[in-house]
């Protein structure tokens, strides 16, 4: 397979091996309460599956040209498999690995959700407060003067109706500046909502932001401080961060590369650190850290009640299905569309596995 030409890697052929790969990889779970005392990695169908994976993944990483890529398959609580194809910094041919650490972006709206749902279960807030409560400086113009209040709960949801990011061009290289915590704040009185509060769908990194930001106010903690003591830690992600971990450039950390150019290849892009916008975008981990993060939330689900980290019906409640008003054309491949034909009527839930969970 390693020597097949790229052009003959037709959509066609991905598509086939795609569905054959889900197909198999079904059977880790399919499988798991025939094991007789067999551990699922060691299962021959398993095997056979785990060993198209990282076919498919190496092929992959060839075919569009990535530099390098970690990968980790969990089954409930066992690591059953984890990987690295190519390299973390292709000059210096350092190995991509499980424990190589990437800027996970949007995974980081994960934690800040579950912050502000621990603060919820404290107390310390309601979903329907709106965000001047906890936020005084929140004072952003209303593009419709009679909308309703922006509350937590849209933040959340990316239903608040904000701009879709701080008004900085941090996404623009070459240099990738991130405004600081107090650019965002003196800026966001210069900006103006673009929608009615709970009336349409728009993914927003100022959104969840705005959410870090709550977390600090009602626990009275720098936000990263909060997440260490009350998430990351005692989940046991070692190697995650909420910041990008400077100190590990050259090291556990991979170099940033382009999109492919037109004329091919990848070049090296500026290291940069998402400063103001680390709650929505600015987390490193690992791949073996987030299988870690992944068997947390089975665990979690799995249990009829109790508490680890998070209440198991709190993030029951994640995971679930909730009203998001009118239906919009922008749909999100992170939200599940329900559209009731009695009442056209439109609902969202999330992946609580991907990027930002919905309330």
């Amino acid at each position: 397979m390693f020597n097949v030409r790229r052009e003959q890697l037709s959509h066609i052929w991905k598509g086939m091996l795609m569905k054959r790969l889900a197909n198999l990889v079904i059977v880790v779970a399919v499988l798991a309460a025939s094991a007789s005392g067999q551990t699922v990695s060691q299962h021959p169908r398993v095997k056979q599956a785990l060993n198209l994976l990282k076919v498919w993944l190496d092929a992959e990483r060839d075919y569009d040209q990535i530099p390098g890529l970690s990968a980790a398959v969990v089954h409930n609580q066992d690591l059953i498999w984890s990987g690295g194809f190519g390299y973390a910094d292709v000059e210096h041919k350092t190995p991509a690995t499980p424990q190589t650490l990437y800027s996970i972006c949007s995974i980081s709206k994960l934690f800040t959700s579950i912050a502000v749902m621990q603060l919820r279960d404290a107390g310390k807030l309601r979903l329907d407060d709106s965000v001047g409560t906890h936020l005084s400086w929140f004072t952003i113009k209303r593009s419709d003067p009679q909308s309703a209040e922006i509350t937590i709960e849209g933040l959340l949801t990316h239903a608040s109706g904000l701009p879709r990011e701080s008004d900085f061009p941090y996404w623009t290289g070459p240099d990738f500046k991130f405004p600081s915590r107090e650019q965002v704040i003196e800026q966001l009185s210069k900006q103006e909502t673009l929608y009615p509060a709970e009336t349409y769908f728009q993914y927003s990194n100022l959104g969840l932001t705005l959410a870090g930001e709550v977390v600090a106010a009602a626990s009275s903690q720098p936000y990263a401080t909060y997440v260490r003591e009350h998430i990351l830690d005692p989940i046991g992600l070692r190697s995650t961060t909420p910041e990008m971990p400077g100190q590990e450039r050259g090291h556990k950390l991979a170099t940033g590369y382009s999109a492919l150019r037109r004329g091919g290849g990848r070049v090296p892009v500026t290291f940069f650190e998402a400063r103001g916008i680390s709650p929505a975008a600015g987390y490193a981990s690992s791949a073996e850290d987030l299988a870690r993060f992944a068997s947390w939330q089975l665990r979690v689900l799995g249990r009829k009640g109790g508490e680890e980290v998070l209440k198991s019906n709190t993030l029951r409640e994640i995971a679930g299905v909730h009203p998001l008003g009118v239906c919009h054309e922008n749909r999100s491949n992170i939200l599940i569309r329900l559209e009731q034909q009695m009442r056209a009527k439109t609902w969202a839930g999330p992946a609580v596995t991907d990027k930002s969970f919905s309330v």
